[in-house]
């Protein structure tokens, strides 16, 4: 057996232009997106209390793929962190590292949103992981929001600016869920991309919100981040949460994936193993999470 699979893997190799050496550098991230779990009864197709189940089924399915790590893109929980204990339990059950991202429904009746990052185990409100040949990069989509920050913060202040100019401009993502970065923080996400770009490592960035296509819960100002990012051929994917249904686009070459929230339905899963490898980028979802294939 162990022989037929050394060929199998030298046969996928080539046919992806990789060698038995690129193939040992694989790396391998568990995806989990929006499980809203609260103690709460359902509402629609939103069934809050079944999240437990559906997290205790995914992490065990994500130890058995042997992860390098996990990373869950927002809104563990549905109504702030009364509800997080049991949801954070269940995100501790992986053997390997998770790295979390915060959603807007994160932040529900949250006193300080400035620390919040804390309570969900992150070094901090945005961050980047350095992997192999790859560099990992984790925004916070909702540093420019009004759930996301304090009346005489600097950062409501920048919200409210840009909210102004997009309802000026008509945009359709002026809405109470959605948030932005900060100059700040695009000046980060430039040094992160410019690093990138030096040292030839490729990139993925990951988001709460995303960024493309614009059908109303797209970044506040994700026009202003795919202007950077486009400029950089290093960034090979932006993976997302927020749009329960799932989604996907190509901008300007670049795979827009949204992640299918857990959420949905009384019973159906949603997670995933994404498989990173020299020259493509693979997503086995599982459930509802749809599998998708990109060479580069």
């Amino acid at each position: 057996m162990k022989i037929k699979t050394l060929i199998l893997a030298t046969l996928c190799a080539f046919a992806h232009g990789e060698s038995i050496g690129q193939i040992k550098k694989t790396l391998k991230i568990g995806l989990i997106a929006d499980p809203q779990y609260a103690n709460q009864n359902e509402k629609g197709s939103r069934f809050y209390r079944n999240s437990l189940a559906k997290l205790d089924s995914a992490t065990t399915a994500i130890n058995t793929a042997q992860v390098d790590f996990t990373i869950m893109v927002g809104d563990l929980v549905d109504a702030g962190s009364k509800d997080l204990a049991p949801a954070l339990q269940r995100l501790n059950k992986l053997k390997a590292p998770v790295h979390n991202l915060l959603g807007n429904h994160d932040y529900v009746e949250v006193n300080t949103p400035e620390m919040l990052y804390k309570a969900y185990q992150m070094p901090a409100p945005f961050y980047s992981l350095e992997q192999e040949s790859w560099l990992l990069i984790l925004l916070n989509t909702n540093e420019l929001s009004e759930y996301g920050t304090t009346a005489s913060s600097t950062e409501r202040s920048a919200w409210q600016a840009l909210t102004n100019r997009l309802k000026l401009e008509q945009r359709k993502n002026v809405q109470p869920w959605n948030g932005g970065i900060s100059a700040n923080q695009l000046d980060w996400l430039e040094k992160q991309l410019k690093k990138a770009e030096k040292e030839d490592k490729n990139v993925l960035i990951f988001s709460h919100h995303p960024l493309f296509p614009e059908n109303g819960l797209e970044a506040l100002n994700n026009r202003e981040i795919l202007t950077m990012i486009e400029k950089y051929p290093q960034v090979k994917a932006v993976i997302s949460g927020h749009h329960h249904p799932g989604n996907f686009a190509d901008y300007k070459g670049i795979p827009m994936i949204t992640l299918e929230g857990m959420i949905e339905t009384i019973d159906q899963n949603a997670y995933g193993v994404l498989e990173l490898y020299p020259r493509r980028i693979e997503i086995k979802g599982q459930g509802r999470m749809t599998s998708r294939k990109f060479d580069f």
